[in-house]
């Protein structure tokens, strides 16, 4: 731009500053030439046109503003097409580079741009040129190894030869520079400083000293000499500094002038490049006219047609919302809660992305929550009726499963809505339901007995026990039955809910892996994104309703983005509905075919979010979910059994289960055990309380069970006359089973003509005994004990120990009656004989042979744990044979007292056999035949072999006494006729014909 300055003024600027001719340019407004001729100031040539008075414009918008989707948003700028006056330079304001390089402004603006511009413009990226190479270092790289050489050379050339005119140019300038210093030295400071103003007094008063003046009168000659000093002084300044800025003239006029005649050369070029501008715009006007302004039309009515649909479609949306509320009264009452709450959630969806903001829909979002409790509550309400009516009905009707698909609605809808603590209402019906089964089994069981006023008998604990042991057992059976289909249907019930809860598992699942699957776009599509940006760029420029053509672009993409996620979501949310159980989606259609706001309404949601996506529970809830149900079928169990011992517990409080035959309390035992094994099928747990109030009557039961037979026992023993008894067949039979395996009571039978008559011996394994009466009973009893374990095997510890109590008590008693001898005060008995003795000993084996069998039965009933209580029969087998030992000691000692006092009083003398040893021998046929039908063989040679060393230790002994020793003279001869005598009397006896007697033994060894 040319600025006309005048020539005076501008040569004074360079010499104030040499340094800022630059931007002196902008720092005043443009002159305008005078009327004058020409007076050292260039004039511009002036077009002969007519002069016109206008006004200065600033410069046009560089960026025009991009064109906006209204009609005339691309005609309010200034256009860079029209030509609507002709510029000139005068039109200009300000240079770029000036405005730039201020010297005024302290500081360079920064957001120069920015604050005209916006934010967005310093940001924008530029486009690379495709035309021009990308050019680096490296091209300018054999070129710099070239020149580097030749600089080398011309520096040092440089610096050894400097040039004679630059010396003398050097020097001339530096002499006349000390020199011009040397003179504007004498010139005072006060007038080289910037803040010189003779306004200010001091400075008015250092320059004009008045002071030397006299003020009181007219000039003196002095105060005239004064004026004329100073006036020389100031003028010699002002010669220093004119000479100053003369010389300073001079040595830069040849680049002023040479500047000057540079101006006429630059007027010309400026004028032939406007009219080559001028000749631009009528082009560029006319391609306008002819090819642009058409198609922007076409364009924007395009964009139009695009903003009446769009508005069409919200209003149809709208319409949609409206009738969301009469829509959901519709659903709620067909108890539709899953489509009422998925239609509920659509709308808010809706309303928080399409229809934000509108003022009609501010209240509709919190009207929608408030509905969305009450269904809520609606829903708790509904299952809590469903449970009712559920656990109340018929037990007995089917099918078991109350409207399955009512069900499945509920409890997809609650946990829609994340209400997880729904099975605590079940529960609860649950414990109002066991109590109403109780209730009703024990009136139909009422309803058969007329023995029973229920107006007089009220309470129902009152009436079970009133009722016989066969009538309440019936009852009990009744009850057990009733939970066991209770315990059915609430299973029934839970599978159907599970099946729910795993089937929206599922989904989730699928769900995920479809979103894994689908997270990252194929090649495909990626290969899509640059043609969709090169295919819709120009339409986006000429329709965005923004500032910048990258924020179009930019629209474009995210829109085809969001339409690429919206395929990928619709195959997961139909998955998603149709596996979580939208169980009345056939009703909710023909609802919404009669309701067109409702099918706008899904059409829009199919559009824009997926319903219900993410207001499912996660899978740990659902897991949660899943171990609740199996805990309420615990508590089902849990709850039957509690119920169950309210009935045993009732009728246990008299004491009436503690009076029950050992047959009655088995059948209970059975009866307990079965409903155990019932519910631990149907439920998966064994509950312990109905089995805990059965062990505690079990313990009641055997208390009594066993002291019943220990007082039958007790009193058998005190009326045994210990007198070989005979042997049913029955009993017989009762052993010849425990030989078989068989450690039960065999059925009773009825006598016949062809019953078979009773035996001497009880025959046990080819091995006979001799035994009591009492002995046999005592193998029933403990029978009996082994048969109420194998009944109710959770009574065993206790009844073993009972068992070894009763076999205890057996042992001592026997020992105390017979041993003791108390058989002669309590029974009568004039003497206890050697044959009381064998029998009580053989009864005792007899005893002794059945507890390994008694014990082994035991160990099949017992926990490994409880192994440690069958040491009692180690203890019991250890007693019954120390007693069997003492009565075979007991024996012995009856006849080594015989002996001892008969062969105290005998002497060696004739005749022999002499009657010492004949009263011995008969003796010893005696004790043989009390005890050689009793005890076995063995037994009877054994005892007989301790009988005959008691009669060797006797005689030896007398005959010490008496002196008589095997000298061969006639004493021993008289003693040897006697102890053959004996020996042959003792073989004689059956059983002891090969007793080695050993009789040399009465003869003491010659030393």
């Amino acid at each position: 731009m040319m600025v006309r300055i005048p020539v005076l003024t501008a040569l004074a600027c360079w010499e104030a500053r040499p340094n800022d001719m630059a931007s002196s340019h902008s720092s005043s407004p443009v002159p305008r030439p005078s009327s004058g001729g020409r007076d050292g100031i260039y004039h511009k040539e002036r077009d002969p046109s007519p002069p016109r008075c206008r006004h200065i414009r600033s410069l046009p918008d560089v960026c025009p503003k991009e064109p906006t989707g209204e009609g005339q948003g691309l005609c309010n700028g200034p256009s860079v097409v029209a030509e609507h006056d002709r510029w000139t330079v005068y039109s200009s304001k300000v240079n770029l580079p000036a405005a730039l390089n201020d010297p005024r402004l302290a500081k360079r603006e920064s957001d120069f741009f920015t604050k005209t511009w916006g934010l967005d413009f310093t940001e924008t990226e530029v486009m690379p040129s495709f035309c021009l190479p990308n050019i680096t270092k490296e091209h300018f790289g054999p070129y710099l190894q070239e020149m580097t050489q030749r600089e080398r050379i011309h520096e040092r050339c440089k610096t050894i030869c400097p040039n004679k005119d630059d010396v003398d140019a050097v020097s001339s300038i530096t002499t006349n520079h000390d020199k011009s210093r040397a003179e504007l030295e004498q010139v005072p400071k006060i007038f080289m400083k910037p803040d010189f103003a003779l306004e200010d007094p001091a400075t008015f008063n250092m320059v004009l000293p008045w002071s030397h003046f006299n003020n009181a009168g007219g000039k003196s000659s002095r105060d005239v000499a004064s004026s004329k000093l100073l006036q020389e002084k100031l003028s010699h300044y002002l010669d220093v500094v004119e000479v100053s800025i003369a010389r300073q003239i001079s040595l830069r006029s040849e680049a002023f002038f040479h500047a000057m005649s540079s101006q006429h050369e630059l007027q010309d070029q400026l004028q032939e490049t406007q009219h080559a501008v001028a000749v631009l715009r009528g082009r560029t006007a006319a391609m306008d006219r002819v090819m642009c302004q058409g198609p922007l039309q076409a364009l924007r009515t395009a964009l139009t047609r695009n903003n009446c649909v769009k508005l069409h479609n919200k209003l149809k949306l709208m319409a949609a919302v409206h009738q969301t509320q009469p829509t959901v009264q519709l659903l709620l009452s067909t108890s539709e809660f899953v489509g009422a709450l998925e239609l509920i959630a659509t709308t808010k969806e809706v309303l928080q992305q399409e229809l934000q903001g509108i003022h009609s829909f501010r209240h509709l979002g919190s009207q929608l929550c408030e509905l969305e409790k009450l269904i809520d509550k609606m829903m708790v309400e509904d299952f809590s009726m469903y449970a009712h009516s559920d656990l109340n009905r018929s037990l007995r009707d089917e099918p078991q499963v109350l409207e399955k698909e009512r069900l499945e609605s509920l409890v997809f809808g609650l946990l829609r809505q994340r209400k997880l603590d729904f099975l605590d209402i079940y529960s609860d019906e649950m414990i109002i339901a066991a109590k109403a089964v109780v209730s009703q089994c024990v009136a139909d069981s009422i309803v058969q007995i007329e023995e029973i006023d229920v107006e007089v008998v009220v309470k129902l604990a009152d009436q079970m026990r009133l009722m016989t042991f066969p009538q309440w057992f019936e009852l009990l059976k009744n009850v057990f039955e009733s939970f066991v289909f209770f315990l059915q249907r609430i299973k029934a019930t839970m599978n159907v809910i599970r099946n729910v809860v795993l089937e929206i598992l599922d989904s989730n699942q699928k769900t995920c892996l479809l979103d894994d699957s689908c997270s990252e776009p194929s090649g495909q599509e990626v290969s899509q994104v640059p043609s969709l940006l090169q295919g819709e760029a120009e339409l986006a420029y000429l329709t965005h309703e923004g500032l910048f053509i990258s924020d179009a672009l930019n629209e474009a993409q995210q829109q085809q983005q969001q339409e690429q996620k919206q395929q990928r979501v619709v195959p997961a949310a139909q998955d998603q509905s149709s596996a979580a159980g939208f169980r009345s989606q056939q009703g909710r259609v023909e609802t919404a075919s009669s309701d067109p706001g409702a099918t706008e309404m899904s059409a829009s949601r199919e559009q824009s979010f997926v319903p219900g996506e993410n207001m499912m529970p996660t899978d740990f809830e659902l897991n949660l979910v899943i171990n609740n149900l199996q805990e309420l079928m615990y508590t089902a169990s849990d709850i039957s059994h509690d119920r169950c011992v309210k009935v045993l517990t009732a009728r246990a409080k008299d004491g009436s289960l503690e009076r029950l035959t050992s047959a009655e309390f088995v059948c209970l035992s059975q009866a307990v055990e079965g409903f155990v094994r019932d519910t631990e099928e149907v439920c998966g747990r064994r509950s312990v309380s109905l089995r805990g109030t059965l062990q505690s009557q079990a313990n009641r039961f055997v208390h009594r069970f066993h002291e019943e037979r220990k007082t039958k026992l007790s009193l058998l023993l005190d009326n045994e006359r210990w007198k070989q008894a005979e042997v049913p067949a029955e009993f017989q039979d009762l052993v010849n089973s425990i030989a078989n395996g068989r450690i039960s009571l065999p059925e009773r039978k009825i006598p016949g003509p062809d019953d078979r008559k009773p035996t001497e011996f009880l025959l046990v394994n080819g091995q006979k005994y001799a035994v009591v009466g009492t002995v046999l009973l005592l193998i029933r009893i403990f029978l009996e004990y082994c048969q109420c374990v194998s009944d109710i095997p959770s009574i065993s510890t206790d009844m073993l120990t009972r068992l070894a109590d009763l076999l205890k008590h057996f042992n001592s008693r026997s020992c105390q009656l017979v041993l003791g001898a108390g058989a002669l005060q309590i029974v009568g008995l004039k003497t206890i004989t050697t044959r009381n003795l064998a029998l009580a000993s053989r009864c005792l084996q007899l005893v002794v042979h059945y507890i390994p069998i008694i014990r082994a039965h035991f160990e099949t009933k017992l926990q490994p744990k409880q192994f440690s209580v069958l040491r009692h029969f180690d203890h019991i087998t250890k007693d019954y044979n120390d007693h069997i030992a003492e009565i075979s000691a007991k024996l012995v000692a009856i006849m080594d007292s015989l002996f001892e006092k008969v062969l105290s009083k005998y002497e060696v003398k004739a005749p022999m056999p002499s009657a010492c040893f004949r009263n011995i021998c008969k003796q010893m046929a005696k004790m043989h035949e009390a005890i050689y039908e009793l005890l076995p063989e063995e037994q009877t040679q054994m005892l007989f072999l301790r009988i005959n060393a008691s009669f060797k230790m006797h005689l030896k002994r007398q005959l010490a006494r008496l002196g008589v020793i095997n000298d061969g003279g006639p004493q021993h001869g008289l003693v040897v006729v006697d102890v053959a005598f004996y020996t042959e009397n003792v073989q004689g006896l059956k059983s002891l014909e090969r007793l080695d007697l050993n009789m040399v033994e009465v003869w003491e060894h010659k030393r």
